[in-house]
């Protein structure tokens, strides 16, 4: 059996590795990692039988690593290795095959090890017989920006609607997924001009309209549109779907401290973020969640910028400001930290730039000047 081992720390990952690689035969240790990341990058090319996987790491949770391979790697089995027996209701919840306490015990593994083998008797294909993984069937969403839609096997495609009354609907209902919204509320915010009678005309008509797209691009087995009764309302049934805005979030939740050996982790959600969520509809009902996603990406970008300056990693922290401005262009504190980080690097012809830029948009976008302190700071650096 093929095992790949994921622990963030280098002594107890040894000794897991020393311990099957001398006393048992049936395991054949093919990679280690001290980085989940990497583990999920390579797991696919690796193809391992079985990942041992620590629990409590900093960089990213090993139930959160867990749940990934399971998607990655659909036969593998899970085995958790951890100090702390107070996520063993956790791990089983995900199916792992056994849960072992740190420090490692011969006797305990060879148990771990019976299981395994247990679990692969008489399930091992031919090696002829081994197949391409089968793409994972879930129907992957992604809201930043516009809505794409991506069916296993697929490339991501947004969906061309005949009416963009038929694609707002949709998008509404895709947001509050799998709730019944009523009539009165979907009328009274996409037809509040109309009589009852010809409201619902008119929202019999798009749902059939998005019914049909539906079922055109493919998804009718992925998403559904329901209703209790006519007086009812609407429920946008999504099944087996991943939602990128979603996974986004939970991934920043849970990426802990910032450190050197983690920042490419801070990067990658960095842009990972395309585009405000439905950005390019810019609906008024959605603002309140396109702007609470913008605040939890600009509060990413501030601790890598903070990170950055405190390591004297000036260009880098120029670079995730610029950034901050193209989603921010009104944040008065991009405009400043980077008149300051060009001032630290000797490119005064940059500092200049900044501060006309915002002037130009402070006087454009809110007919307002300069802060007097933001002023002051200028008119002293100009005389040094």
């Amino acid at each position: 059996m093929r095992a790949m081992l994921v622990d963030d720390e280098q002594m107890p990952l040894l000794h897991l590795k020393r311990m099957l690689e001398c006393d048992m035969d049936e395991i054949d240790v093919i990679e280690t990692f001290t980085d989940p990341s990497i583990a999920l990058e390579r797991a696919k090319a690796l193809q391992p039988d079985v990942v041992f996987l620590d629990i409590n790491m900093p960089q990213m949770n090993g139930l959160e690593v867990g749940e990934r391979l399971q998607a990655l790697l659909p036969a593998a089995q899970i085995v958790f290795v951890t100090g702390y027996d107070k996520y063993a209701v956790d791990a089983f919840d995900l199916c792992a095959l056994d849960y072992v306490m740190k420090p490692v015990q011969l006797k305990r593994l060879q148990k771990t090890i019976q299981r395994l083998k247990e679990r692969f008797k008489g399930t091992q294909p031919k090696p002829a017989e081994i197949k391409p993984a089968e793409p994972e069937p879930l129907l992957r969403i992604n809201c930043f920006t516009r809505i794409e839609l991506q069916v296993p096997g697929t490339e991501p495609q947004s969906i061309k609607w005949r009416t963009a009354k038929a694609r707002e609907l949709f998008a509404y209902l895709l947001h509050h997924r799998n709730r019944m919204i009523a009539n009165d509320t979907v009328l009274e915010l996409f037809w509040p001009d109309c009589d009852a009678a010809k409201g619902m005309t008119q929202l019999y008509t798009t749902i059939y309209l998005i019914r049909q797209t539906v079922k055109r691009c493919g998804l009718a087995s992925f998403l559904s549109i329901n209703r209790e009764n006519l007086e009812t309302g609407y429920k946008l049934t999504v099944d087996e779907a991943r939602f990128e805005t979603e996974e986004w979030e939970h991934s920043v939740k849970q990426a802990g401290t910032l450190r050197t050996d983690n920042r490419h982790v801070f990067e990658q959600l960095l842009e990972r973020y395309t585009g405000d969520y439905y950005g390019d509809y810019e609906y008024i009902w959605a603002e309140h969640e396109r702007e609470r996603l913008r605040r939890l990406w600009l509060q990413l970008a501030q601790k890598l910028s903070r990170f950055y300056r405190e390591h004297r990693m000036l260009q880098e922290a120029i670079r995730i400001h610029l950034r901050i401005q193209q989603f921010y262009p009104l944040d008065e504190e991009s405009y400043t930290t980077l008149m300051k980080l060009y001032d630290a690097t000797g490119n005064r012809a940059a500092v200049d730039e900044q501060y006309s830029l915002l002037a130009t948009r402070w006087q454009t976008e809110l007919d307002s000047e300069v802060n007097e302190d933001i002023k002051e700071w200028y008119a002293q650096w100009r005389l040094a």
